[in-house]
């Protein structure tokens, strides 16, 4: 009996002390993919407008949301962060998606260029 008290209060002392030290230790931080996409974007930017990571945000917040496909939408962002426009090869979507380019860009046309001529709206 005695044996099983003193196991009892090793495991609960073990375990206290475990979740102590867990609680200690910083939380493991993710990356933001907003602010790795607006990090990529915005020195494309630079010369064109006046807040080239507020034109960035915009275009992924508003711009690239309405996006609904998976594959496009990642499509989209490479070509914003890579060029600084909104482009998508074809070579970054599936063929059988490749057709969806063109109804995406005008899906798109309307929130791309208010975030290009007033990113504040």
């Amino acid at each position: 009996m005695l044996f099983r008290i003193g196991a009892a209060t090793l495991v609960a002392t073990l375990s206290l002390a475990a979740s102590a030290h867990a609680q200690s230790r910083a939380p493991i931080r993710l990356p933001d993919p907003r602010a790795d996409f607006v990090r990529q974007c915005a020195p494309h930017m630079l010369g064109r407008w006046a807040h080239p990571e507020e034109v960035c945000s915009c275009l992924h917040d508003h711009a690239v949301a309405v996006v609904e496909d998976n594959d496009l939408r990642e499509a989209l962002l490479r070509g914003i962060s890579e060029t600084g426009v909104p482009t998508i090869e074809n070579a970054w979507v599936p063929a059988s998606k490749q057709w969806e380019i063109g109804p995406t860009f005008t899906m798109i046309a309307k929130p791309a260029l208010q975030c290009m001529f007033d990113p504040a709206q």
